[in-house]
């Protein structure tokens, strides 16, 4: 029982608050709530009104909880523990309508330097709202007299942008991060830029100038990070490496920037590059002594996908002692399938194919997930190898167990299309449109398809502009948008989507077409040097020496 040695509290209302603490300790939590929130009540006493509704939220009655903040509330109007908590309880209770006024009150009594920060938390306590169109609606109400108050103005904008975006109003968002920028009076601020941020990542390209504004003015490192995880993930991959190359000169010790920039230039074929930044992340991370568990396991994770990145070099290298050692560093058991996976393609180079199956289908099985892994590992390990019809048997037996696994017919459609079998395909990819009608990757190989075998090609472009809508952005579609636009005459317009393509992504296969369309229009030199260009991200590619080949171009 919280004390209260100033109480002018008599024998009488003592023995109620005695008698409500000793039922409490009876297990009877009811019968101590109303003792003593009936003896606050009495006695005015804020530690006992907070002890009650301590009480009905540890019996777990949001009713009595909301009950005895509002009895302390309109005991005390001017305390700003009673409204917080009438405030907090109407929120946990998904009460929304009710929390106007109470938010106001919370702001009203926050004082001049503490009003900004409280502002700033608002969108968290709302975060759990289920009305979210509602939530949103009572924080703007909330703070309409704070926008045009140049103390507040920034950090209600940033609230009110943090609320439309919880409601999926993105242009609303967009403007809201814009007013707490102007409100900043700088563009090197960095709340507005983290909004602009979360709005790249839903696809909104406007949010990018509210980002480089705050982006070239000396960023935070940890903003220039989340800025090129989110050019990665929009597949801008030279652009993200720009900018993780200058955050390793502008603060070398930031361990993470090695490792997303390693992986990069590993995927865009910098193979000494990428071995040098993934040396450098290790060295890094090794020397951290930060002791907090979970930052633990996301660093010991982290280790293991740059000690498997560096083992997929040695092995590409043919330095398969080399990449069994680094495999061999690898203690963090989640990371066993990946591990698992490389030591299997080591065995599948040195043609130990049996082996190497063997090695994937011994992974524990515990979940239908666990189960589902393993085929896709066992089906890519095969595919690598040109093995595709035993792929194709293997996904066979899965899609067997799970007949509307998309992926697993996406994949098998694939299979079915280096295997010949282009009506099995064609079926096997519709199958795939019919249960996820927003597939995009369908839509686009068969479209694709169709136009590199210059049949139905009007509908072959339908297909890529459908697989358009939902990736807009994509170099690979708009590749295979320009290579119908070729095999229709359009050359010119092919010229033109191709060439932003590799300008975009720099990619063997996109040099290929891009070639050839140059090639057709006489620009042989060009045509050349992009080939070359090819040849160098990856001389063994298929679809480029087979464009060589056809043309009888030798380079």
């Amino acid at each position: 029982m919280a004390s209260n040695p100033n109480s002018a509290m008599g024998a009488e209302l003592f023995y109620e608050l005695l008698l409500g603490e000793l039922s409490v300790q009876a297990n009877e939590p009811g019968a101590g709530f109303s003792l003593i929130l009936n003896v606050a009540r009495k006695n005015n006493d804020a530690q006992l009104y907070q002890r009650a509704v301590e009480l009905a939220l540890q019996s777990r009655s949001g009713e009595a909880a909301l009950q005895a903040a509002r009895a302390w509330h309109q005991a005390q109007p001017a305390s700003r523990p009673a409204n917080r908590a009438l405030l907090q309880i109407l929120l946990a209770l998904n009460r929304l309508s009710d929390t106007l006024e109470p938010l106001k009150t919370e702001l009203m009594m926050a004082g001049p330097q503490e009003r900004p920060q409280a502002i700033a938390a608002i969108p968290r306590s709302y975060l759990q709202a289920s009305d979210k169109k509602l939530a949103a609606s009572i924080v703007e109400q909330a703070m309409t007299e704070y926008t045009s108050q140049a103390a507040t103005a920034a950090a209600a904008w940033l609230a009110i942008g943090r609320m439309r975006l919880g409601n999926d109003d993105l242009p609303g968002t967009m403007e809201a991060a814009q007013r707490a920028q102007v409100s900043h009076g700088s563009d090197a601020s960095i709340g507005p830029a983290m909004l602009a941020l979360e709005l790249m990542e839903r696809k909104q390209t406007n949010a990018e100038t509210l980002v480089r504004s705050y982006i070239d003015n000396q960023p935070a490192p940890e903003i220039r990070m989340a800025y090129a995880r989110v050019l990665a993930d929009l597949r801008r991959y030279p652009e993200s490496m720009v900018q993780l190359q200058k955050l390793t000169v502008e603060k070398a010790d930031y361990a993470e920037s090695w490792l997303l920039l390693g992986t990069l230039q590993l995927q865009e074929r910098q193979t000494d590059s990428a071995e040098s930044s993934l040396k450098r992340y290790i060295e890094l991370a090794k020397a951290s002594t930060d002791g907090n568990a979970e930052r633990g396991q996301d660093r010991s994770r982290a280790l293991a996908q740059a000690y498997l990145s560096l083992a997929q070099i040695a092995e590409d290298r043919k330095d398969y002692t080399a990449a069994e050692a680094w495999i061999a560093r690898i203690d963090n058991a989640q990371d066993l399938v990946g591990a698992q996976s490389r030591r299997a393609s080591i065995l599948a180079h040195q043609g130990k194919m049996g082996e190497a199956r063997k090695l994937i289908q011994s992974l524990p099985e515990k979940t239908a997930d666990d189960a589902r892994m393993k085929v896709m590992t066992e089906v890519q390990l095969l595919r690598e190898n040109k093995q595709f019809q035993t792929a194709y048997d293997v996904l066979s037996a899965a899609i067997n167990r799970s007949p509307e696994d998309a992926d697993l017919l996406y994949d098998q459609a694939m299979l079915a299309e280096k295997l010949q079998r282009l009506d099995e395909m064609e079926r096997l990819l519709r199958q795939v449109m019919k249960l996820k009608p927003d597939y995009h990757q369908a839509y686009n190989a068969l479209g694709f398809s169709l136009a590199d075998r210059n049949v139905r090609l009007p509908e072959a472009k339908q297909l890529i502009l459908k697989a358009l809508e939902s990736t807009p952005n994509d170099p690979f579609i708009q590749d295979s948008l320009g290579w119908a636009e070729f095999r229709m005459g359009n050359k010119a317009e092919a010229l033109r989507i191709l060439d932003a393509a590799y300008k975009a992504k720099p990619d063997v296969e996109i040099s290929a077409h891009l070639g050839e369309v140059l090639w057709s229009l006489g620009q042989r030199a060009k045509a050349t040097a992009i080939w070359k260009q090819g040849q160098r991200l990856n001389r063994e590619n298929e679809t480029l020496m087979e464009t060589l080949k056809r043309l009888r171009v030798s380079l």
